[in-house]
């Protein structure tokens, strides 16, 4: 048995569906939401985690407390797992941002927010500061965001900047799945779980669906 990590992206806000760059606002879940996280929770409690961690905003806390009381393990909040911080974009639509940020919106960097690189190494470095944690079988569940988790999970693979594009994106309460081997991390499933609905995400345009 080797190491595994589950990377959980919270469940639907009402921001996802009007497309707002959500970042470090803490935005709750909606009832879409809510049923998600439930129906997650059925499926990955099956997994027998053995830590459950989330970022500490509550869209992301709300989804692993819905795993937490079915797995009956408490949550650990780490704000190291928050999404991207979108500076002057944080509840701005898309459109808004494309017509006021033209430039900024091509290379998706917000004024005043994180670049993917910062992301990157943040999420990268937690998810394996809690994996040194875990038994040598243990499961980590990591209820985070969408852009954060892919970064993160970039990072820990050890892919070059220049390919983290060719990693889509995340749809709510829909997970990826990596594996510790001999030399190194290995992504076993990526965006599974995931529902017939589009990927609405702070992630940049050309890893959404």
């Amino acid at each position: 048995m080797s190491k595994r990590i589950v990377c959980l992206r919270h469940g639907q806000t009402l921001w996802n569906v009007e497309q707002r760059f959500q970042g470090h606002s803490d935005i709750p879940l909606d009832e879409t939401g809510l049923a998600q996280a439930a129906r997650a929770a059925s499926l990955l409690a099956a997994l027998r985690p053995t830590v459950i961690v989330s970022s500490d905003l509550q869209r992301a806390h709300e989804t692993a407390l819905a795993l937490a009381r079915v797995a009956k393990l408490d949550v650990a909040v780490d704000k190291d797992f928050r999404e991207r911080g979108g500076g002057a974009w944080e509840g701005l639509t898309r459109e808004e941002i494309a017509a006021r940020w033209p430039e900024e919106y091509v290379s998706w960097d917000a004024p005043g927010g994180e670049s993917v690189t910062e992301v990157a190494v943040r999420v990268g470095a937690a998810l394996r500061r809690w994996a040194a944690r875990l038994d040598d079988d243990g499961l980590l569940v990591v209820a985070s965001h969408g852009a954060a988790l892919r970064l993160g999970i970039c990072d820990l693979l050890g892919l070059p900047e220049s390919l983290w594009p060719a990693l889509g994106g995340l749809g709510n309460c829909s997970w990826s799945v990596l594996q510790e081997g001999r030399k190194g991390w290995r992504l076993l499933e990526h965006n599974a779980g995931t529902l017939p609905e589009p990927v609405h995400s702070d992630d940049r345009p050309d890893v959404q669906v």
